[in-house]
């Protein structure tokens, strides 16, 4: 064996070296891990103030009364409210009171459903008498140009399921819901959220 290879080798198995290599590696490790943390520091409040203002603008959307209402913070989520938006075919993520002059006035629901291409998150306004104020699209990814037409509310789409209850009966495209053509699935789906607001109203009371 060669000197130049007798070195290295020694190079490489050096006690010292390795302890070397080891403390560089948890030194940058250690430095990486406390910039990240300060710049989740930084950033944290103001995304969570721009999620507020868009989940507030979200709720004001589907409410009767827009510029009156008030909301509380995120209600907890109940084993039933999880069980009947699943019924329905949909989940509900969070859930708000709505007040309106001081007053009970029903609840601001996120509920998600599935759409053509993936899920449809929606905020879903329901009235104390369980009766649905608005819905609004909060996330989705259906394809531009034909499901989008449901998301942007084309042709009033969405504001057809205002006035609808319990009392209607299941909700379902072709029976007493209209979609829009080519998008049936989108409309299928945010017609699922719909269901699922109601269904998880009527546990709340």
């Amino acid at each position: 064996m060669s000197n130049e290879v007798q070195t290295k080798e020694k190079v490489n198995m050096d006690p010292k070296y390795i302890i070397k290599l080891t403390v560089t590696l948890f030194v940058t490790c250690v430095v990486v891990a406390g910039l990240l943390g300060l710049v989740n520091s930084v950033t944290e409040g103001p995304i969570a103030e721009i999620n507020k203002a868009k989940t507030e603008e979200a709720m004001k959307a589907v409410v009767a009364d827009p510029e009156g209402s008030t909301f509380s913070d995120a209600l907890e989520i109940t084993g039933d409210m999880t069980a009947a938006a699943s019924s329905a075919g949909g989940s509900i993520t969070e859930a708000y009171e709505v007040q309106s002059g001081g007053a009970p006035a029903g609840y601001a629901l996120k509920v998600v459903a599935s759409g053509s291409q993936g899920n449809i998150e929606m905020m879903v306004g329901v009235d104390a008498e369980g009766v649905v104020t608005g819905v609004s699209i909060v996330n989705n990814s259906e394809t531009a140009g034909i499901g989008s037409k449901v998301m942007s509310n084309e042709n009033g789409v969405l504001d057809q399921f205002i006035g609808k209850s319990a009392a209607d009966g299941t909700l379902a495209v072709g029976k007493n819901v209209d979609a829009i053509t080519g998008a049936t699935v989108s409309s299928r789906g945010v017609t699922t959220g719909v269901n699922a607001a109601l269904a998880v109203a009527g546990v709340m009371g």
